[in-house]
């Protein structure tokens, strides 16, 4: 169970990074996809460095986010395979991951940074949607959320599945 709180753990802080390489460091509106459409509307479609190799850093960061995520499957994987996990062990680990990570996003992302503009976060980089962000977008995209939980299970059963093929 240790294993798993620590792989849910590296999932969000591939997830941090993602979103500060695409909001803070690449800054192009094509990564915005998800943002409300209330933002989108002030956002620039893109904006200039601020430092030079401001941009590179920031898909050096996204890279490093996907390699986090992904790595922490793998590990989940390795470890559920060297220590002869069953189907259903491997569900459950990758469920409490993913669902972590979901809870991490919904309420982190959401509820603090995006609608309590908490840090200051997006307010920094884009300070154009400080009047738009507040406690009453919460919830915005609950559609999309509930969809990835339904996704989850499916994908998490493949993943089982292939890890106790191996």
């Amino acid at each position: 169970m240790l294993v798993t709180i620590l792989l849910s753990i590296m999932m969000m802080a591939g997830l941090f990074m993602l979103l500060w390489g695409g909001v803070g460091f690449i800054q192009d509106k094509k990564f915005f996809s998800s943002a409300p459409k209330e933002a989108l509307e002030v956002t620039p479609d893109y904006m200039p460095e601020r430092f030079k190799g401001q941009h590179v850093l920031g898909y050096i960061m996204v890279v490093i986010a996907f390699a986090l995520m992904g790595g922490a499957v793998v590990i989940g994987a390795w470890n559920g395979i060297k220590n002869g996990f069953t189907f259903g062990q491997f569900f459950i680990r990758f469920m409490i991951m993913l669902l972590g990570l979901k809870a991490f996003d919904v309420i982190f992302f959401d509820w603090v940074l995006l609608c309590n503009q908490g840090f200051g976060f997006f307010t920094h980089y884009y300070p154009q949607v400080g009047a738009v962000y507040s406690p009453k977008l919460f919830g915005y995209n609950k559609k999309t959320h509930i969809t990835h939980v339904i996704c989850f299970f499916p994908a998490c059963a493949l993943l089982a599945w292939i890890c106790t093929l191996l």
